[in-house]
């Protein structure tokens, strides 16, 4: 399983941006998958869960201005992004359970993860 995630960049306060996810192989069709994102000297953060049915889970961080979705046409998750906060700057990763799991999950390094894209919230 290969991820491949884009779509981050710069924007300014207030923003919106869409990060998107294509994902390799057949896993995706059986797994949830979750954004996570890392900001500079901090500890990772998951940020949203989506499940291969549609259900939705979100940090209270983002709750309500955050949308996760997923295309199973495309194998493409989606990360959208409205009223940006200079605090959500940060390197995003989508993720992908290295077994067969879907349902809500705690990230582990030997899950499958992409390359990461760089967010920064910034005027």
């Amino acid at each position: 399983v290969q991820l491949q995630a884009s779509g981050g960049g710069l924007v300014q306060p207030g923003g919106s941006l869409r990060l998107s996810c294509v994902a390799s192989g057949s896993s995706f069709s059986f797994n949830a998958m979750s954004w996570i994102r890392q900001a500079p000297g901090k500890e990772r953060e998951l940020v949203a869960t989506v499940t291969t049915g549609g259900s939705t889970r979100y940090a209270d961080s983002v709750q309500g201005r955050f949308t996760i979705s997923r295309d199973a046409k495309r194998n493409t998750v989606y990360l959208r992004m409205s009223s940006l906060k200079p605090e959500d700057t940060a390197v995003y990763y989508c993720n992908m359970p290295s077994f067969r799991w879907d349902s809500w999950y705690s990230p582990q390094d030997t899950d499958y993860w992409g390359q990461g894209t760089q967010v920064t919230v910034s005027s």
